[in-house]
């Protein structure tokens, strides 16, 4: 604990002394730095999909900067610093874990992320108005339904969201303008991301490792058609579904 709180200490101090003595982090401002937060956020997000610990590694630490960084803004005006960020941390943890830190009993993942919710909602005015409005869409959709479920606000089976899902594919077939189809096409994203929910299953990540496999696949098509020295446009569809199938394999 001593060498963590030794290596805390001097990170802490070189961006204290970036911030007065480099020009560019001189600069920065809480709004300058937050897209590149952003940015960084989904560089992890990726590492962690890779499982590339190195990585993870190094993305935490471009996080940990810019953590540090606003905290010392923000000292600089007087609103906050990073030991007041720590300290509210560390408290909400605790009043957070009742059974942990008290005499509540909870014997299970699902009631603690009940219990979590509801001692949220004794924070807050509403019980959506911890979702962040800048979220993606598809985990602001998530955490949407998994706060509403949290209040007791959910399917009582798994099955009814099935026939809601196959309820919103008949509307958006049967819809007629665009502004329609974009609506009820919205209405079965948000159904398909609820079964997921009640799958345990979190449907940003979900597509993500799609995503990441149909690139791969793409690029083996790509670099075999590649090797008959065409592009893939080159090719017919049936010529491009067999080297779809052997990316596959």
């Amino acid at each position: 604990m001593n060498n963590l709180l030794k290596e805390f200490e001097k990170l802490v101090e070189v961006i204290h002394e970036l911030r007065v003595k480099c020009p560019w982090d001189r600069e920065q401002t809480m709004q300058s730095i937050r897209p590149l937060t952003i940015e960084e956020t989904y560089e992890l997000s990726e590492e962690i999909l890779k499982e590339n610990y190195e990585g993870i590694k190094e993305e935490l630490g471009d996080l940990l900067l810019h953590i540090i960084l606003y905290s010392r803004i923000a000292e600089e005006q007087e609103k906050f610093n990073l030991e007041d960020v720590l300290k509210n941390i560390r408290e909400k943890l605790i009043r957070r874990h009742p059974h942990v830190y008290g005499t509540q009993k909870l014997d299970d993942s699902e009631s603690v992320i009940k219990n979590w919710e509801k001692l949220k909602q004794k924070e807050k005015k509403r019980v959506l108005s911890g979702v962040p409005k800048s979220m993606p869409s598809l985990l602001k959709a998530l955490r949407i339904q998994q706060k509403a479920a949290g209040v007791g606000f959910d399917w009582e089976e798994t099955k009814d969201i099935k026939d809601k899902i196959l309820e919103e594919i008949n509307e958006l077939e049967n819809a007629n303008s665009q502004e329609e189809k974009e609506e009820e096409f919205g209405d079965l994203l948000f159904a398909l991301v609820n079964y997921a929910r009640r799958m345990n299953i979190n449907p940003e990540t979900a597509l993500e490792k799609t995503n990441l496999k149909f690139i791969k696949r793409f690029n083996f098509m790509e670099d075999e058609a590649g090797k008959q020295n065409k592009k893939l446009s080159d090719l017919s569809l049936d010529e491009q579904e067999e080297l779809w199938q052997s990316a596959k394999k």
